[in-house]
């Protein structure tokens, strides 16, 4: 229904709720230009599985917890179920029956205690956010900034996870970023933004961020980028995708520096031309020193690029030993998409494949979704 009505649907949703409950509009970023269509798309993916709902709880309690973000109340979900079964009712016409309405509303009011009850459980534990202070911003290529944040204590990720973060010059607006590098002793991390012309986020955090500010991150999600005991790997990467990946190569180099051993990695980094090879140097110098690492820069449009040449996941399919790694994938829908065909194609099994999935992950204010195209450079 949605996607054939395109804007209406979602506009209808919320000029409904916004005139039925004007004081929740400040609760959404300024801008609603990116926001329609993530709140749809969250519905969409719960309501799919809707006679199967213990395989969506887990989604369906991440956007609970995440919602603490803006401190939601149980009030106010209910306010939002009265504007979404509004515009089911106005959208569905006939089929809109007594029977529909009350299957809408039972399955809506399920969603909501499962958000309510896993925001409730987080908060025993961690606070909706933390505050992390920018100690440095380094323009690291023409389009990709990198952000050193020093983060308050308590916050704790493991090398690979993602978490959402909002920027001074852009309230009310979270992106998903991944640190790219594993825990340090003082609480800094590395953040990778890729600029992308109009987008909001990667603007304000490019243009707009400045050292001495106080950015927000939420709670670390994510596991499927993550070390399994020693095992070999092979890590595709495309733009700023590199960044969990560079946290877990961090990992693995404390490990071997500890332990003497640990997995060996070969790392494929992707980009449409060299400049954009951001970390190409400092990840070059690492492969020279360190015989268990090798980093493999790949350039698609660049003919004179004296290196590998064409979409990064077919020139990772290529090595020899592939079939036999655990590969770790991260970059834009479409990168993410090309490279596990092409590795499977090339005889990696499916189950030895691993990304995360942040389509359905909530990214703002009731809207779910990681913006690829300002996270992630899409390079396939």
């Amino acid at each position: 229904m949605a996607a054939s009505l395109g804007d209406e649907v979602p506009l209808y949703f919320y000029s409904h709720l916004f005139l039925s409950h004007p004081e929740l509009r400040e609760m959404f970023p300024v801008s609603m230009a990116g926001q329609r269509d993530k709140l749809f798309a969250a519905l969409g993916h719960i309501v799919s599985h809707a006679d199967q709902i213990d395989e969506v709880a887990g989604f369906i309690g991440q956007l609970g917890r995440d919602h603490r973000r803006f401190s939601v109340t149980p009030e106010q979900y209910s306010m939002v179920g009265t504007s979404f079964l509004a515009t089911l009712q106005k959208y569905l016409g006939p089929e809109w029956t007594d029977e529909v309405a009350q299957s809408w509303a039972e399955a809506y009011g399920l969603i909501a205690k499962v958000m309510v009850m896993a925001a409730e459980e987080a908060s025993d534990t961690t606070p909706p956010w933390w505050e992390g202070e920018v100690t440095a911003v380094e323009r690291r290529s023409l389009d990709v900034t990198v952000l050193e944040v020093r983060v308050a204590d308590g916050f704790t990720y493991s090398p690979g996870q993602s978490a959402s973060v909002e920027v001074p010059a852009l309230p009310r607006t979270w992106r998903y970023l991944s640190p790219a590098n594993a825990p340090r002793a003082d609480g800094t991390i590395e953040l990778h933004v890729q600029l992308i012309p109009g987008g909001l986020f990667s603007t304000a955090a490019v243009r707009r961020t400045n050292v001495g500010d106080t950015v927000r991150i939420g709670a670390p999600v994510g596991d499927q980028l993550a070390l399994e005991g020693s095992r070999d790997l092979l890590m595709v990467a495309g733009g700023t995708g590199l960044a969990p990946m560079a946290a877990i190569v961090d990992a693995v180099r404390q490990q071997w520096s500890a332990h003497g051993s640990g997995p060996r990695v070969d790392l494929f980094h992707g980009a449409r031309v060299p400049w954009n090879l951001y970390d190409q140097q400092r990840l070059a110098e690492l492969a020279s020193r360190e015989p268990w690492f090798s980093y493999h820069p790949v350039v698609s449009d660049d003919a004179t690029f004296p290196g590998a040449q064409g979409y990064v996941g077919t020139v990772a399919a290529a090595h020899p030993e592939a079939p036999r790694r655990l590969a770790l994938v991260a970059g834009s829908t479409a990168m993410v998409g090309h490279t596990i065909s092409e590795l499977v194609a090339a005889g990696t099994p499916r189950a030895d494949i691993r990304y995360e999935d942040y389509a359905g992950v909530e990214d703002n204010s009731s809207a779910t979704g990681a913006d690829q195209g300002e996270v992630y450079h899409e390079h396939r």
